[in-house]
């Protein structure tokens, strides 16, 4: 597990929290690990964030986000984009993963095991409907480049694998 050192103000994390990934409504920014910093200077948060990936469109409307979740309760608020350290998906937490899964997204493998699901047809990686290993690789990217589309040969739905970034 990639280890990275956060300062979160607990005040913050209520209004973090209610910000929703735009790619994976059901993940909020908190869950998915990109909010590396967030306090208060001078009356407005400081909020620092990490993209999942250098080139994600979404770090645009998340920064829009937080800043309007902010607003409304009153506060102002900064976005600062750093690249270093970069993401990774063992930033994601227990929550977002369950809700991952939960949403029809197969949860990210650790590194040797995604290699293996990726280039190896390995049958590791679990269907998110109805939780058989039976699956194939459609295509190494699904619906973001983050993403690979699986189906799963039992009931026979496709699903997306979030791929791990280390």
């Amino acid at each position: 597990m990639t280890e990275t050192k956060t300062h979160i103000d607990p005040k913050l994390t209520e209004i973090l929290q209610s910000v929703s990934d735009p790619e994976i409504p059901v993940l909020s920014i908190m869950d998915m690990g990109v909010v590396r910093s967030a306090e208060m200077q001078d009356g407005v948060a400081q909020i620092t964030i990490t993209p999942t990936y250098s080139g994600c469109p979404a770090m645009d409307v998340i920064g829009d986000d937080i800043k309007k979740a902010f607003r409304e309760k009153g506060i102002a608020a900064q976005v600062e984009l750093v690249l270093s350290p970069a993401w990774t998906t063992d930033w994601i937490t227990p929550a977002g993963r369950q809700a991952l899964e939960k949403y029809g997204i197969a949860a990210p493998l650790e590194a040797e095991a995604d290699k293996e699901a990726l280039l190896g047809d390995k049958k590791l990686v679990k269907c998110p409907q109805c939780g058989s290993m039976n699956t194939k690789m459609i295509s190494q990217f699904g619906s973001t480049a983050c993403k690979a589309f699986f189906q799963c040969q039992d009931c026979q739905e496709p699903f997306d694998y979030f791929k791990c970034l280390k």
